[in-house]
């Protein structure tokens, strides 16, 4: 990566299913995604349990999946929180990165709130999928047919990374440069404001 401005990334927030999948590769992948984080002396946080794919050192976790033990014990650290929102944005606070493994609607639901957050300029972290064996390829096919139809900018796209390897993907993670939206970026997030500023909307032709 010489000639090229590395971000410090000392937490990684990692998103993935609570099952482990059909494809063997998925959960290797996850491994090996781990041992790459520890090798590098970045943290791990993720959404709390023992469940599928998810592993260790910090997990964030709504009260309501602890009773009955509905998702096992949570390896490593655990906070809890009373809601899914705010397990999201705690996820947002205490990261510095965030990956998407192979998962379901709540990755996804994660994967694109981060996505949002940051098109909002609420954050700046950069957000990458491990594309493993082409699991997001359709994903992505998506997300370009969407530029071309003008319903995400060129800009915007640039939000979401995805690499097929661990080392790829955090290597890009750690290059990516935040190009914040002009006016989305003039939106005041802080809760101590006291006004939000007004978006531009004014049609241009």
């Amino acid at each position: 990566m010489e000639g090229v401005s590395v971000r410090k990334i000392k937490k990684i927030c990692v998103f993935c299913g609570e099952n482990s999948g059909k494809d063997v590769a998925f959960v290797n992948a996850a491994f090996h995604l781990g041992e790459v984080l520890g090798k590098r002396k970045i943290d791990l946080v993720y959404g709390g349990g023992k469940l599928g794919l998810m592993g260790q050192v910090l997990g964030i976790i709504p009260s309501a999946f602890t009773i009955n033990n509905l998702v096992g014990e949570t390896c490593g650290k655990e906070i809890k929180v009373a809601t899914m929102q705010e397990r999201l944005v705690m996820m947002m606070e205490l990261s510095d990165a965030f990956i998407a493994l192979p998962g379901g609607f709540g990755t996804l639901e994660e994967l694109f709130q981060m996505i949002s957050w940051a098109q909002l300029s609420i954050h700046n972290k950069p957000i990458g999928v491990l594309n493993i064996n082409g699991f997001f390829n359709g994903l992505l096919s998506f997300v370009d047919h969407a530029v071309k139809q003008e319903f995400i900018t060129p800009r915007a796209r640039k939000i979401l990374i995805s690499a097929t390897t661990a080392d790829e993907l955090v290597d890009k993670l750690q290059a990516f440069r935040f190009e914040p939206d002009p006016a989305l970026s003039k939106l005041k997030w802080s809760p101590s404001s006291s006004q939000k500023e007004k978006l531009d909307l004014t049609l241009r032709l």
